[in-house]
């Protein structure tokens, strides 16, 4: 029987090198991404730079899903390159490209109750057969230990609960050990303690080298987290730059079509966005 074909081989690959920090990881150039004859993206230009974490935030329909799998290359585009490490993207073998970015898609889903470690352990596949697969356990562990799914490593995927899915699913990205980490939504199921843990972690990644982007609806945790913050509207990316530039009530109340109120936290100095409210 022919023998199934490993799209992780290792004839061919080009390893990763390291990226100096402060350089572009992930770049958009005059992206455009279309949904029929609609326009979801439109003259994106935007870069992920090693060291640092950027979110995306914007209202719902805004874009920032799309563009982050564009930037992953894991979305045809319709105009303009998206460029990873220097390369435009289709230029990467499939293999390739998975040793140099990790996705954390919105949900995730498994057909089989495979254990917890078995699916962080999916993510170390793009370096089997290379000189770098003896970091598996290691990278097993630590992930685990990070995301803090240790205690329920023998347990079913399918027997947690959707916040400790999530948390699995980071662990699994976070194995993988790309440079370049592209989360959608990560905290959206969890709680407050590990609504700030996962932040946490996109910070200890971009402080180790790596480049970081993040889909966040939280303002708050995109403030107080993030190097820079790109504000879709509309497709568009309507101002990105540091959140304490960015992020002014004017601005928000425009994207997001609802009066806020931007103030400085009393101990960081970082926004504080609220809604405006009646008394």
């Amino acid at each position: 029987m022919r023998a199934l074909r490993n799209p992780f081989r290792t004839r061919g690959r080009l390893l990763p090198s390291p990226v100096p920090v402060g350089s572009p990881v992930a770049e958009a150039r005059g992206l455009r991404v279309l949904l029929g004859q609609r326009p979801v993206l439109d003259s994106i230009d935007l870069a992920a730079h090693a060291g640092e974490v950027l979110a995306l935030v914007g209202p719902n329909g805004a874009g920032k899903s799309t563009l982050l799998a564009a930037l992953a290359a894991d979305l045809p585009v319709d105009g303009g390159e998206v460029r990873i490490n220097g390369r435009p993207a289709s230029g990467w073998s499939a293999a390739e490209l998975a040793l140099r970015r990790a996705v954390l898609p919105q949900s995730a889903a498994l057909s089989f109750p495979f254990p917890v470690e078995d699916v962080v352990r999916m993510g170390r596949a793009p370096w089997a057969g290379t000189d770098r697969a003896d970091e598996d356990d290691p990278a097993v562990a630590s992930a685990m230990a990070a995301t803090e799914v240790t205690e329920f490593a023998a347990r079913p995927f399918s027997a947690l609960s959707g916040g400790e899915r999530a948390r699995v699913a980071l662990a699994r990205v976070l194995a993988q050990r790309a440079p370049l980490l592209l989360l959608d939504e990560p905290t959206a199921a969890l709680d407050l303690r590990h609504q700030e843990l996962v932040l946490r972690i996109c910070r200890e990644r971009a402080a180790a080298g790596d480049a970081v982007v993040v889909v966040l609806h939280d303002l708050g945790l995109a403030a107080a987290y993030a190097d820079r913050a790109a504000v879709l509207h509309d497709g568009r990316i309507a101002v990105a730059g540091p959140p304490a530039g960015v992020f002014t009530g004017e601005l928000l109340g425009e994207v997001y079509r609802q009066p806020v109120e931007v103030f400085p936290h009393p101990r960081t100095g970082a926004p504080l966005v609220v809604p405006t409210r009646s008394p």
